[in-house]
């Protein structure tokens, strides 16, 4: 689809995370619904627990937030989306990050990983 339309990718980035880490980040994720403000009980905790920093306003759980739907997202993307990533790695494209690292980390590898890349 990409070739007919001209579009030449020079690589494809591909964050790895474990299935496990990603459900403890997203469950852990609680949001000031007015704002978009976006906490994390673990990683990024409001003040006071269950309070927007900002108006004291309950915070809350999205319901695509829980263990149960990411579950499930998680199915779809391991059927649909890993053999996409499989087609690519075949072609030498693929650049995996290892993005349950440090952000620092993780943008450091983004970076060497582009700069391999004939951009």
């Amino acid at each position: 689809m990409l070739a007919a339309d001209g579009v030449k990718l020079d690589a494809v980035l591909a964050f790895d995370v474990p299935d496990s880490k990603l459900v403890e980040r997203i469950s852990g994720r609680r949001v000031h619904p007015a704002s978009g403000r976006s906490y994390h009980v673990v990683f990024n905790p409001p003040k006071e627990e269950g309070k927007d920093d900002v108006t004291g306003e309950p915070l809350i759980q999205r319901k695509d937030d829980c263990p149960e739907v990411l579950e499930k997202r998680l199915e779809e993307y391991h059927s649909k989306t890993a053999p996409i990533i499989d087609y690519y790695a075949k072609r030498g494209l693929v650049k995996t990050i290892q993005a349950d690292a440090p952000i620092e980390q993780v943008w450091k590898d983004i970076t060497a990983a582009l700069g391999e890349a004939e951009i």
